[in-house]
């Protein structure tokens, strides 16, 4: 019997040492407390006889995968199976890819809203309990994924919309930062980074894509502004930095991260109405984008159902579906829009963890070390470096390139040759890099 319902992911928190449930996240009927028990037992027993127990497989085709961070928490991610088709060793490997990340982007979360500090010198339990609670919303937005063609968590790369005026944008994001005594300002449309300070660029990319997340969070609560205090994961992790936020248009959102000054109101009554009202006319151009992420100049082949762009330079990601023109009644049918952004994650795992280079700039810790030997092993049987592949299923072709610069991930109707994809992405990456200059 499957632990969970097919589909579905739980996610458990226990103190490293002694085992005691901080919280549950995740599928709607929880693990019991025998379960949770005996998952935390396995992995001490383990670790009692010198073995690191990092994941596993249940024999109902779910996956158990478990991590300790600063000695001090426990997070276990436990997954129904069905992420990711059938329970063939490949599909089970990019499932272990999706909790692993899952487990690194919740831990940087929690430090993120509460400080490293109160994470691993708490010594009441109870109060950590309680103060745990406020990163619950941003913890469930990264275990539901609620926003469709966010894929930041995964790829660690900014979610990136580019607007048709960049150069305005960017100069009121600089303005209006320096005005608000910050170098860490940004814009965020739709959920997803339009224009950003210079140092804005230089946090560590997880850092921008969680910060992003939690601006996403805060937008949906309704408040028009708020002063919320973050800690930066690898860049301040004990010491707090204030996040201003302001709601410009819905849907449109402005922050800085800063210090003790300005105050909210300061910030809210100047340099907000100074350097933005001007701007309302291009930030509405910019949200009359919407999920497309592009600017309407960039003209792109409707030959093709789903796109990813990487910029491997700056951490930054666009990505977007596209409908089928015209299909004809002999065309097979195309996936679901939901679909086809779970086939575009599935094939960005399939091909960073087969083909192409997967830049991190953080440090691989020893528990990701025995993940990381599959993908090394198989890496070694070339004698190069791999540049483009492509795969074909019962669904869709998918389509991968990488260049010094770029990695674009496409997926294109069964209906369009197999001969025809290399061009077809050799366009699509021409055509956006040249109009947009991403």
């Amino acid at each position: 019997m499957p632990m969970l319902q097919q589909g579905s992911t739980q996610l458990l928190c226990l103190t490293a040492s002694s085992g005691v449930p901080l919280f549950t996240r995740g599928a709607s009927k929880q693990l019991p407390f025998s379960v949770i028990g005996s998952l935390n037992g396995v992995h001490m027993f383990g670790a009692g006889q010198g073995a690191l127990l990092s994941s596993c497989e249940t024999e109902g085709g779910g996956k158990v995968v478990w991590r300790v961070f600063q000695d001090s928490v426990m997070l276990i991610a436990v997954s129904g199976g069905g992420h990711s088709g059938a329970g063939s060793s490949s599909s089970s490997k990019v499932e272990e890819v999706r909790l692993q990340r899952l487990l690194e982007n919740v831990w940087s979360c929690m430090v993120l809203v509460l400080g490293q500090d109160e994470l691993t010198g708490a010594k009441n339990v109870e109060r950590l309990k309680r103060d745990l609670r406020s990163c619950f919303a941003l913890i469930d937005q990264l275990l539901e994924e609620r926003q469709e063609g966010i894929l930041g968590n995964l790829t660690h790369c900014a979610d990136s919309l580019l607007p048709p005026n960049p150069t305005l944008l960017q100069e009121a994001v600089d303005g209006f930062a320096q005005a608000a005594e910050s170098e860490f300002g940004c814009l965020v449309v739709h959920g997803r980074i339009a224009a950003a300070t210079e140092k804005w660029w230089r946090l560590a990319p997880q850092e921008v894509v969680l910060i992003s997340a939690l601006m996403r969070s805060l937008s949906a609560s309704g408040s028009a502004s708020c002063d919320y205090p973050v800690f930066l994961p690898k860049g301040s992790p004990t010491v707090a930095h204030r996040l201003l936020r302001f709601q410009l248009l819905p849907g449109a959102d402005v922050c800085v991260l800063c210090g003790p000054t300005p105050s909210l109101h300061e910030a809210e009554s100047g340099p907000v109405g100074r350097f933005w009202t001007p701007l309302v006319e291009t930030l509405r151009g910019c949200l009359a984008i919407g999920e497309r992420c592009l600017p309407a100049s960039v003209s792109l082949r409707p030959d093709m159902l789903a796109v990813l762009l990487i910029n491997r330079d700056t951490r930054r990601s666009v990505s977007f579906l596209r409908a089928s023109a015209n299909p004809q009644p002999s065309d097979p049918p195309s996936p679901s829009k939901a679909r086809c952004w779970e086939l575009l994650k599935l094939f960005y795992i399939f091909c960073t963890t087969r083909y192409f280079t997967q830049e991190e700039t953080v440090s691989v810790s020893p528990e990701e070390r025995p993940q990381r030997g599959y993908n090394e092993d198989f890496v070694l049987g070339f004698p190069h470096q791999p540049l483009q592949c492509y795969l074909v299923t019962e669904e869709c072709k998918s389509f991968g390139l990488q260049t010094p610069q770029h990695q674009l991930f496409l997926l294109i109707p069964l209906s369009v040759p197999t001969f025809a994809l290399r061009t077809l992405a050799t366009q699509t990456l021409s055509h956006i890099v040249t109009a947009t200059g991403f």
